[in-house]
């Protein structure tokens, strides 16, 4: 059974994406951290679309978790193999560098970085023996372009885009592509306290976008016709930085 991966899959781009890749066929492991009840919504959703798929809790900055958890599901599920991960995770903690403790620092670092890798380590074992497989991370904006107040948000997603050029120069010979998707502003509860009149008038496009269109992008990335397409940020921002 082919099966996809996404982190932080509970809600916003996370729920949209596993919404879309269910209905692409693929048995969807939703991965959340803590909130139980969005993650069942979720996974109640994409099985109403006709879907299929299952929970699978875990801190992803926990690297112990990471391998007891994830680690575990794919030694007991030999016959379901993870083609298609998407590292979604990811939380922010905006404020002026000058006043960011370094807790702000390091959660939102680690859940971004610490948490791709993690994750991605675990997984390309099985892609590298079956010389096939899709990563797709999600950055943003702020780590192409950085953003005032997301010095921790910006330097994490920026190191994802980095890691994402260089696996995906040490594992295309493996039939393997690496590949990110940067959205821009995006209407989710993350953009909740933004001044959206305001800011969609810096945007071409004039308005945020959607979480089902970053999850358009993500499934063309994910697709077999995508296969020589590695290494690239695709950026999904209405026109605001190219």
């Amino acid at each position: 059974m082919k099966c996809v991966l996404v982190t932080g899959g509970s809600r916003g781009i996370g729920r949209a994406i596993c919404l879309k890749m269910a209905t692409l066929g693929y048995y969807v492991l939703v991965n959340y951290k803590g909130n139980e009840v969005a993650a069942l919504e979720t996974l109640s959703l994409l099985k109403t679309a006709g879907g299929d798929g299952e929970l699978i809790p875990f801190d992803v900055q926990n690297k112990e978790q990471v391998k007891s958890v994830l680690g575990a599901w794919q030694e007991q599920h030999p016959d379901k193999t993870i083609e298609i991960l998407v590292n979604n995770a990811g939380i922010k903690d905006d404020t002026l560098m000058m006043w960011m403790k370094d807790e702000q620092w390091e959660n939102v670092r680690s859940t971004s970085l610490d948490g791709f890798f993690y994750v991605t380590r675990e997984v390309l074992s099985g892609m590298l023996m079956r010389k096939s497989g899709r990563i797709i991370n999600i950055v943003s904006l702020s780590g192409q372009k950085g953003m005032a107040g997301q010095t921790n948000y910006s330097a994490a997603k920026a190191g994802v885009i980095g890691a994402t050029k260089a696996l995906a120069q040490e594992i295309g010979k493996r039939g393997i592509t690496v590949n990110a998707v940067a959205p821009g502003f995006i209407q989710t509860d993350m953009t909740e306290g933004l001044n959206e009149k305001d800011l969609k008038t810096m945007i071409p496009a004039q308005r945020f976008g959607q979480p089902e269109e970053v999850a358009h992008a993500v499934a063309f990335l994910a697709a077999p016709e995508s296969a020589y397409i590695t290494g690239i940020v695709l950026p999904v921002n209405g026109g605001l930085y190219t």
